[in-house]
């Protein structure tokens, strides 16, 4: 029976040292403030915002929300990102997403200066990632690193396979398990013999974005398995990209749904942000 990374305790583990960090800047007369702007009303949208909020709150930074109707124009969100861009009392800006369909993501991610780029998705922050310099990384991935590290799960030299090859976190997962000295392997839709593949895994990454699809049999005996997926069933109920209850039987260490990745990312977030206010 695979034991559980937690990711709730390690995620306050997290918030805790920032809170007594950003006590320590603010002596030092630094203060910080996270502008979140969210577009329409999506309840998803909503619940990650007041999260956020709330994260900022504890730590002790400021957080300013712009919540603009659904009608917005992209003019009109790129004319906000310009003067908070401007704007040296904010030190870091995230755009929620999705945004709605008449509105393009990836020129709204470009615009938002690579400074202030507290969700690490901009091309810059990306790059710089690429070639080891320093700057933002993508909150998820970061995540994952620091449940792995303080589980004292050792990277150096281990087989990694990341299913899933997204720019917010299969790609920039790579990258990191790189830097950490693993072999890594990013298996997607067009991976053959998928199966094989993920048996190689002493450390499994499944960000696939579909429900329950990574079952006992991908897994090799003694891996460990992090689960980025959330799915939401017709009874609120929670599961992952990842079927629990025949992995925990093959893992060595599993991440749970809800409770695992998902509290680690709000708190790479707020890493951030204490980043941006010591640059």
């Amino acid at each position: 029976m695979a034991a559980i990374i937690d990711g709730k305790r390690i995620s306050a583990e997290i918030k805790e040292e920032l809170k007594e960090q950003v006590a320590q800047l603010k002596e030092a007369g630094a203060e910080g403030t996270l502008a979140v702007i969210q577009v329409g009303d999506d309840p998803a949208s909503g619940v990650y915002v007041r999260n956020k909020k709330k994260a900022c709150e504890y730590i002790g930074i400021h957080s300013r929300a712009f919540e603009l109707p659904a009608s917005a124009t992209q003019k009109e969100l790129l004319h906000l990102i310009a003067d908070l861009n401007a704007d040296d009392s904010v030190n870091g800006i995230l755009v929620q997403l999705p945004v709605p369909d008449h509105i393009d993501e990836k020129t709204i991610i470009n615009a938002i200066s690579p400074d202030k780029d507290v969700d690490g998705f901009h091309p810059e922050s990306v790059g710089s990632l690429t070639i080891g310099q320093p700057g933002f990384v993508s909150c998820t991935p970061a995540g994952i690193i620091e449940l792995l590290k303080r589980s004292n799960v050792e990277i150096d030299g281990k087989e990694c396979v990341i299913v899933g090859r997204s720019n917010i976190v299969g790609k920039p997962m790579a990258l990191l398990m790189l830097r950490e000295n693993a072999t890594v392997t990013v298996a997607h839709s067009h991976t053959r013999n998928l199966k094989d593949v993920c048996k190689r895994a002493d450390i499994l990454i499944v960000a696939v974005g579909k429900k329950e699809f990574i079952t006992g049999e991908y897994i090799k005996p003694g891996a460990v398995v992090i689960d980025v997926g959330i799915h939401r069933d017709e009874n609120n109920k929670l599961s992952g990209d990842v079927k629990y209850d025949e992995a925990e039987q093959k893992a060595s260490m599993i991440t749970p749904v809800p409770g695992g990745v998902g509290p680690m990312t709000i708190a790479m977030l707020m890493h951030n942000c204490v980043e941006a206010m010591t640059r």
